[in-house]
């Protein structure tokens, strides 16, 4: 099964800096039919209607224990089994009042030490995914300018979960487990708990072994957790809030209840698997304002199937067929049985991600070459709509919107599973010339930053060195840009012959007509700009690059006009606040 997000730990839900949702693993075959679900929201069971023998079709009462009523204990010294019994009761019931119908069965919840969960887990590696899919994988972030030439897609995504698993729950099982400190008596985040059991009660309604949980591709499995994972934190903010007003909750734990110790992560990889828990979460309460709980379980029944539909809060937003020919010579060949066909879909979550970790990481302006680093930085943190109890992001900017579709095609060149040459053919498609136009844009400034000159339109570009070094062609024709990336220049003619790409100069500067600048070459005079704004930028964050923002040029003022991620997963937050979790299919 298509898997991106791979773990050497096979399970997840990771609470990380100071608090934390919970992740869905879903393991092993479905069960069962999903069963019918009902429109009408019943009204929660008052006090006096829930007892020990109430049945399970009551709302807000769960094995006789009432949504209202006060705990008599805290987690100051732990949790015995029969108070973490007890608060599951009573998160369960909360849990129904919130989302206004009942649990269809108890869900067990267990507390596992992290060594022991640990030795557990150890040896899954990248789940069988194999040195295939690794090598496939590899290039598809480092097509994304996430992950570096010298470092490994896999040992990356690692950095940013290991050590911090702090509970999940199993389809495949039934149950919850929280992890929790060595030696310690057990303490957990109630809202950790709260989140887990959403994803309980949507296996219950919609059975999350079903393959419609998991995207074929990195965009689609996104798109995927935006109602699985945005459901989850929508509720959990409403309990939260609960909480805070009048319900007697727990305390979080004094010491995060098993985070562990905060690993060193890709902030790409981060912010990249948050998307779903942000938007997805005001994409869900777009849902529920507009057509109530009945619109939620419909979507759950029909999930999105791109980024840009939960960014947008756009359920009908149309994407297109990606035209692609595979016409590479000189031994390149694809990937044909990794993703699709071959091909990954990266979408717009994943593509402003890309622009904005070279503010965060590298210091390049290139969502907005006009600011200084740290405004382009703030970009992402800047929404026009808020979670309730919790900063989120944004993932929305004219450098990405307009996406339409993209694939993304990993190549090979010689060698084994892990030895040889690599590259890749990105196609992406745009709405409109003017949406092409801009990510072109934003793409060549991103480029010209790891490099040390302008781009040539029509010309191979070279990164000599650093974490993207190797030979890049960018073509637009119309709605569609392509990039194409090999070692070396010559690669980048074998990858895409028909083209039309010629090789730079070798000369020292004797005007070949190769090296000219954009300025007198072909129709995308506005990318002359994009050489220079990277590098300015870099020493410090009040500076402004010398650069355009690409919105003049004839290409931004013309007219108009998908299918792959592994996992759902939260992850902390970027700047201080937040939570990281992940779900792992297998």
């Amino acid at each position: 099964m298509r898997r991106v997000l791979t773990f050497s730990v096979v399970v997840a839900a990771i609470a990380l800096l100071s608090f934390g949702v919970g992740g869905v693993v879903a393991a092993g075959p479905a069960t069962g039919p999903s069963a019918a679900i009902s429109s009408d929201a019943p009204a929660s069971a008052t006090a006096a209607e829930c007892d020990a023998g109430a049945g399970t079709d009551l709302v807000g009462c769960w094995n006789g224990t009432h949504y209202e009523e006060d705990l008599s204990f805290n987690q100051s010294d732990g949790l015995t089994e029969a108070e973490l019994e007890a608060l599951t009761d009573l998160t369960m019931a909360r849990v129904e009042h919130v989302r206004e119908r009942p649990f269809r069965e108890d869900v067990p919840v267990e507390t596992v030490a992290r060594s022991e969960f640990m030795n557990d887990s150890a040896g899954g590696g990248a789940g069988g995914s194999g040195a295939e899919f690794q090598r496939w994988n590899d290039q598809v972030w480092k097509a994304l300018f996430v992950v570096g030439e010298d470092e490994n897609a896999s040992d990356a995504i690692d950095g940013v979960f290991g050590g911090a698993v702090s509970g999940f729950y199993s389809p495949a099982e039934d149950r919850i487990v929280l992890v929790v400190p060595e030696g310690e008596d057990p303490q957990i985040d109630p809202s950790t708990l709260a989140h887990e059991l959403v994803h309980a009660m949507q296996d219950q309604y919609h059975n999350l072994s079903n393959p419609r949980y998991v995207g074929a591709t990195q965009d689609a499995d996104l798109a995927v957790d935006g109602v699985v994972e945005g459901e989850a934190v929508h509720i959990e903010e409403r309990y939260d809030e609960r909480c805070a007003a009048n319900w007697s909750c727990l305390a979080p734990p004094d010491s995060g209840g098993g985070g562990g110790t905060t690993p060193d992560y890709n902030f790409g990889i981060l912010q990249t698997v948050l998307q779903p828990y942000g938007d997805g979460a005001l994409y869900v309460e777009r849902l529920v304002d507009e057509g109530g709980w009945s619109a939620v379980n419909e979507t759950m029944n029909e999930p999105p199937a791109a980024t840009s539909e939960v960014i947008h809060r756009e359920p009908d937003y149309e994407t297109r067929e990606v035209s692609f020919e595979d016409a590479a010579e000189g031994g390149w060949e694809t990937y044909p049985n990794q993703g699709v066909d071959g091909a990954d879909t990266a979408g717009e979550a994943s593509m402003f991600v890309m622009f904005w970790y070279q503010s965060y990481e590298y210091r390049h302006a290139v969502l907005d070459p006009d600011a200084t680093i740290r405004e382009n930085v703030q970009i992402h943190t800047q929404t026009d709509e808020r979670l309730r109890t919790r900063m989120n992001y944004n993932y929305a900017h004219e450098s990405t919107d307009g996406w339409a579709g993209d694939e993304l095609y990993p190549y090979r060149n010689g060698g084994n599973a892990t030895d040889g040459e690599d590259g890749y053919v990105w196609v992406t498609e745009w709405q409109t010339t003017a949406d092409a136009a801009e990510f072109r844009e934003a793409y060549l400034r991103m480029l010209t930053a790891h490099g040390d000159d302008e781009y040539a339109d029509g010309v191979v570009y070279e990164i000599e060195d650093g974490d993207f070094r190797g030979a890049y062609g960018v073509e637009r024709d119309g709605t569609t840009v392509t990039v194409v990336h090999g070692p070396e220049p010559a690669d980048v003619l074998e990858l895409r012959p028909d083209a039309g790409f010629d090789l730079p100069s070798t000369d020292d500067g004797d005007g070949d007509e190769t090296d000219g600048g954009d300025e007198t070459d072909g129709t995308d005079g506005d990318d002359e700009s994009d050489g220079t704004d990277g590098d300015d930028t870099d020493e410090t964050d009040d500076g402004s690059d010398t650069g355009s923002d690409g919105s003049g040029g004839p290409d931004a003022a013309t007219d108009d006009g998908t299918p792959g991620f592994g996992v759902p997963v939260a992850v902390g937050a970027l700047l201080g606040a937040a939570l990281v979790a992940r779900r792992v299919r297998s």
